[in-house]
């Protein structure tokens, strides 16, 4: 059994639960999985995949885990009494194989109620994929990359250049997942003067002592175009209800979900002002940098008292390419996901499950690296593309990836 704890997912789909909870109990919503990587056959697994995602679906969680969501300080007691009673039905999700040899995969029901698929579905699929392909893989060559890329972190130069695990949903296997966070962990230190700042997966940081780590990902903005009053607004809208649920808690701001001119023409002095930072997810992160630096300059905030996080694809070099632009300047986090929960020789699958509706309206979002883009309703996308006055995607520069790099 692959997944084995509902905790066993990322930090950020019970902070956006939670607000689903109190802000959207009604919502209803669709999901589309999507393999990005060409000619994988994943139909010859599909028995497998359901009969984990069964399992899955038998899960509850336990006391000590609830007690464990309880005390984090941003979390309230009327959700985790909801976690409580909470499971996963599988009524919500289809699996069907298709004769390409691919797999299509669809989650339809109440967003509170299937909010908690994407990620164990995804790890799931890894996992069974990779150890039909490549059983028994020596690991000798991954641990010692591994160590290669905590070498580079302590290279003198750089002693607080800090990252966070992001890589639940692709990870190789749950084994190796655990067996990387424990040795970075030892060799990096996950105190105050670490460089493990913690890890996106709830369960592993419950049983390592690493700090959970996350906030809003792009579904949260995308069901708000549905859920606002006038989609023009839908980022204010949902920047506020986010201030509103938490209070000051969990203040880092999504960036791309329509691209960065109309991220910054929404993210005022207010919002500036109101939250801790910014989260890149795609496009030139060094040019997203050098631009979020000058708007908090010009809404007058000291871009020393902000942080950036930058999660896109990152690799161990490209942390420090960008350590070495941005350190002294603002505050810096890197969330590296991929790279190190599967850098173990074969390719890892670029494989998502992405909201494509909400309360029967299509949802899109609209990256700044072509490619992410996930709409079904392409008469949709334009609407929004003229909504908030966007290039068509012919005009926006591609975002070159670094040698070695895994886009997110």
């Amino acid at each position: 059994m692959i997944i084995q704890s509902l905790l066993d997912t990322d930090l950020y789909k019970f902070t956006m639960m939670q607000a689903v909870l109190h802000q959207f109990p009604g919502a209803q919503v669709e999901y589309k999985y999507k393999c990005r990587t060409p000619g994988v056959q994943l139909a010859p697994y599909v028995d497998e995949i359901r009969s984990e995602i069964r399992q899955l679906c038998s899960l509850r969680f336990m006391d000590d885990e609830l007690d464990y969501m309880r005390s984090m300080r941003f979390i309230k007691s009327d959700f985790v009494d909801f976690l409580g009673l909470f499971r996963l039905n599988e009524k919500y999700i289809t699996i069907e194989p298709q004769p390409n040899g691919e797999i299509d995969i669809r989650v339809r029901g109440p967003w509170l109620h299937t909010i908690m698929f994407e990620i164990p579905v995804l790890a799931i699929i890894s996992e069974v994929y990779f150890r039909n392909t490549a059983p028994g893989l020596d690991r000798a060559q991954a641990r010692q990359r591994l160590l290669d890329k905590i070498a580079l972190l302590q290279a003198p130069g750089h002693p607080d250049l800090k990252i966070a695990d992001y890589g639940t949903r692709r990870r190789f296997s749950r084994e190796w997942h655990r067996e990387l966070l424990q040795t970075l962990k030892e060799r990096l230190g996950s105190d105050a003067s670490g460089q493990l700042t913690g890890t996106s997966n709830v369960l592993f940081a419950k049983e390592l002592g690493l700090r959970p780590m996350g906030t809003m990902a792009h579904e949260y903005l995308q069901a708000c175009q549905a859920l606002g009053p006038r989609l023009r607004d839908t980022q204010v809208f949902a920047f506020e209800k986010w201030a509103q649920e938490y209070r000051g808690d969990l203040g880092i701001a999504l960036s791309d979900v329509y691209g960065m001119n109309a991220f910054l023409r929404d993210f005022d002095m207010y919002f500036c002002k109101l939250f801790d930072g910014a989260r890149h997810d795609s496009g030139d992160p060094f040019q997203w940098g050098e631009r979020m630096i000058s708007h908090y300059a010009a809404n007058r905030c000291d871009p020393l008292t902000k942080v950036l996080i930058f999660s896109d694809g990152l690799t161990i070099p490209r942390c420090v390419e960008l350590y070495e632009r941005f350190h002294g300047r603002i505050q810096v986090a890197f969330g590296v996901g991929t790279n190190l929960t599967n850098d173990l020789g074969p390719q890892p699958l670029q494989i998502v499950l992405k909201m494509v509706a909400c309360n029967g309206q299509p949802v899109a979002k609209i990256s700044d690296t072509p490619g992410k883009t996930m709409v079904e309703d392409e008469g949709y996308l334009s609407y929004l593309r003229k909504v908030f006055d966007l290039p068509a995607p012919a005009e926006i520069p591609p975002h070159a990836a670094a040698p070695g790099e895994r886009n997110e």
